[in-house]
């Protein structure tokens, strides 16, 4: 799936499905950079790791109690987390793109991030690195979801597009924008052929939504999911009581899909591990055949969108 002219060739690609060092971040981007050799040793060119990988999705088990006016445990929860996410630039996102320049890979990882001049506020943002260690896309979140709005802010539209690789173009949305239908256009008039959906929703009606999608967008789809168990909280988490025995908080389902809506990989349920597939430039022609949800099945005489996205860097 080259750059210019028919899409062709194959790609390797790989879905981490893995429990970060929980609320660790500096310990959380050495796990990544481990398995993200592990990948590479398998064959991928392209490694995607879950939403909010570091250093942790705020699971609803416990977000729930950040809403909570007299319980100081819901403050100093969110503290440590703010204390353990990303600034960007920074150090955790230099070895962060060393994994993916050491191993020659694109990566892709969602963060929790930090501002250094406006820290009060947290984002659930999507990075995409090329083999040099360049970010080469960053895309915040819209819509944080239920009791998400707890802990982070609002993204915006900067990010919704592909990028450009060697062997096609890379895109992705967050978890629950993927219901968003104009956010999910937007992505498909990048021109997406192979569509990132990163996510912390391990529920069985993701899995249709997800072969909707890859009917939809005609594209090949990775669906990361979280893993998380509550038994590996660090002991001094302030709500590491509400969790005790929860067990798995996160249960995965990560999957990887082709543009007919067929698994090529998954759904991977209860336990970490790493999903493989070949990806064919030229099923997308054969599925793009019949649909094509920006060229001949598009009408824009009939049908226009528009998107604020304010230039960011990148």
């Amino acid at each position: 799936m080259p750059q210019n002219g028919p899409v062709h060739g194959s790609v390797r690609v790989a879905c981490v499905q893995a429990e970060p060092v929980i609320l660790d971040r500096d310990a959380t981007v050495e796990r990544l950079h481990a398995l993200t050799a592990e990948a590479a040793r398998g064959g991928a060119q392209l490694v995607v790791f879950p939403e909010a990988f570091v250093p942790a999705y705020p699971s609803a088990s416990w977000a729930k109690y950040l809403a909570g006016w007299a319980d100081p445990r819901g403050k100093a929860a969110f503290a440590q987390l703010a204390r353990e996410s990303v600034e960007i630039p920074g150090p955790a996102i230099e070895r962060i793109a060393a994994a993916a320049s050491d191993h020659g890979v694109w990566l892709v990882v969602g963060v929790n991030e930090i501002e250094h001049d406006r820290p009060g506020t947290l984002y659930n943002t999507l990075l995409f690195f090329a083999p040099d260690g360049t970010l080469a896309r960053k895309h915040r979140k819209l819509m944080p979801t239920n009791h998400e709005r707890l802990v982070w802010g609002l993204g915006d539209g900067s990010g919704i597009e592909s990028v450009e690789t060697p062997f096609g173009r890379v895109g992705g949305l967050i978890c629950w924008e993927n219901y968003m239908p104009l956010a999910r256009f937007a992505l498909y008039a990048s021109g997406v052929e192979i569509y990132v959906a990163s996510t912390a929703d391990d529920g069985e009606r993701w899995q249709a939504s997800m072969v909707h999608i890859a009917l939809e967008s005609r594209a090949y789809v990775i669906s990361c999911c979280h893993f998380q168990d509550a038994a590996h909280y660090p002991a001094d988490f302030p709500l590491r009581d509400e969790i005790a025995n929860k067990g798995l908080i996160g249960r995965g389902g990560s999957c990887i899909l082709g543009p007919d809506g067929a698994y090529l990989a998954g759904p991977l349920w209860d336990e970490e591990g790493i999903l493989y597939a070949e990806l064919e430039g030229t099923k997308l022609l054969e599925e793009r055949q019949r649909f094509d949800p920006i060229g001949h099945y598009h009408r824009p005489d009939v049908f226009r969108l528009e998107v604020d996205a304010p230039p960011t860097d990148p």
